[in-house]
């Protein structure tokens, strides 16, 4: 059974920083895809960026290029998303999911994914 368990949410001013993390397991994650996606209320989820985990290539939405980073531990089967810079635009449920396949073009869209984890608060304050 595949579990992932989302931390590192929580308050932050406008211009501060967060690192989330997404522990997984349950799987072998050899050439899937993890991405991040968020969902601010009354908006659809929206894809913010993945990372290959075999090849640690990561891909990001245009709203966070340059102030979001993926990057993935291998030993510890954790994938982190460094946020930085953050906008009151950024307030949203973050949720880490994994596509049990390599990147596609479909990896953007949230029905390309088989897990997904519970989700952390991401509150941005101007």
């Amino acid at each position: 059974q595949v579990q992932l368990v989302e931390s590192g949410g929580g308050l932050v001013q406008a211009g501060g920083s967060l690192r989330l993390s997404c522990a997984a397991s349950g799987r072998t994650f050899g050439s899937d895809t993890m991405g991040w996606f968020r969902q601010a209320p009354g908006k659809e989820r929206e894809f913010v960026g993945a990372i290959e985990w075999s090849g640690g290539i990561a891909y990001y939405a245009d709203s966070v290029k340059g102030r979001f980073t993926i990057s993935r531990e291998n030993a510890k089967n954790t994938v982190f998303l460094q946020m930085n810079n953050l906008k009151p635009e950024d307030t949203a449920i973050y949720f880490c999911a994994v596509q049990a396949r390599p990147w596609g073009y479909s990896a953007k869209s949230s029905a390309a994914y088989d897990y997904w984890g519970q989700g952390t608060q991401v509150t941005v304050s101007s």
